[in-house]
């Protein structure tokens, strides 16, 4: 449980990465920065990739598979939708609404995993939910009254795209804790490098279509952006390197061990994390003090995961699968 706990902790501070990567590169589209941090992911993991050979030539066509609609949805998707909901609404409100995945998680993998991982007493859990839930409506009324007023339609398609980035982000570490609670035998090191390759030929294919789509006259880039590494190529190449290394692979490293140590809904709730670092982040590059309102909903955040922590989950009885 410890160990689990460490984990989740590790891969979230790292996760937190992605949600200021937009906004200290505001010129460049989403779409480039998607496709530049997931080419960085492929090539870093090229080389571990020589290391595990031996573990990777048992997965199969099918574990293969599984590793592309995970790197799909879970990676290029998620990103995406959530690199462009930050530049069009700001950091604070796609946060927030990616901070609701422990309750979402939570509710969507409770029952569904109940023969697996035994089934949390929603009234036991209620407590928890309700704390994590209190704390993201506390930082985000903070947040929602510092935004500047206008722009409301760029403000709701960033909700609406971040509402799609939780729907990737509730998918994937289901999906993905399935495969690794079925190969518990298998490295989670090995899942994660595996995940990193099929990202490489989809972010080679990302650049060629937003390259010919820009040479058949569709202005996808800004005026004067100069393509592949835009205005400020020395920034670009540092933050995508860092993101697919420490966001990429090795949060995606710590993320599997994770999931094969704790129930998945309990997973669920550690994905806090994220949204806690995301917000430390964005208000250090801020540079002001936060305010008591924003510490209060991070000491409710703080406390619903502790909470969460101390509910044991209880076997169904006869051990049936549920649906």
């Amino acid at each position: 449980m410890l160990s689990g706990l460490l984990f989740a902790l590790a891969a979230g501070l790292m996760w937190g990465l992605v949600f200021v990567t937009p906004l200290l590169l505001p010129d460049y589209p989403a779409a480039w920065l998607t496709a530049g941090r997931y080419l960085a992911f492929g090539l870093i993991a090229l080389p571990l990739a020589l290391m595990d050979r031996a573990e990777l030539a048992r997965l199969t066509r099918a574990d293969w598979w599984q590793a592309v609609r995970l790197s799909a949805i879970g990676n290029f998707l998620y990103y995406l939708t959530l690199s462009a909901a930050i530049q069009r609404a700001g950091g604070p409100l796609p946060t927030m609404i990616i901070g609701t995945l422990p309750v979402v998680i939570a509710i969507a993998s409770n029952r569904r995993n109940a023969a697996r991982d035994g089934q949390y007493p929603w009234g036991r859990l209620a407590p928890a939910l309700l704390l994590i839930g209190a704390g993201i409506a506390c930082v985000n009324a903070v947040e929602r009254a510092a935004l500047a007023d206008g722009e409301l339609g760029r403000y709701l398609q960033g909700a609406l795209l971040a509402g799609v980035a939780l729907l990737c982000w509730t998918w994937y570490p289901i999906r993905n804790a399935d495969w690794l609670r079925e190969h518990a035998g298998r490295s989670p090191r090995v899942w994660a490098t595996a995940q990193g390759l099929v990202t490489l030929p989809m972010a080679l294919l990302g650049f060629a279509v937003l390259g010919g789509l820009q040479a058949a006259g569709l202005d996808l880039l800004p005026p004067g952006f100069a393509a592949p590494l835009g205005p400020r190529p020395w920034v670009y190449l540092g933050l995508m390197l860092a993101v697919g290394l420490f966001a990429s692979w090795l949060g995606t490293l710590c993320w599997n061990e994770a999931s094969q140590r704790l129930p998945t809904t309990l997973v669920g709730q550690l994905i806090v994390f994220e949204t806690l670092a995301a917000l430390a982040y964005a208000l250090m590059l801020r540079g002001g003090r936060p305010p008591l309102m924003t510490l209060l909903g991070v000491a409710l955040l703080v406390g619903g995961v502790l909470w969460a922590l101390r509910v044991k989950p209880q076997r169904p009885a006869g051990g049936a699968a549920t649906a």
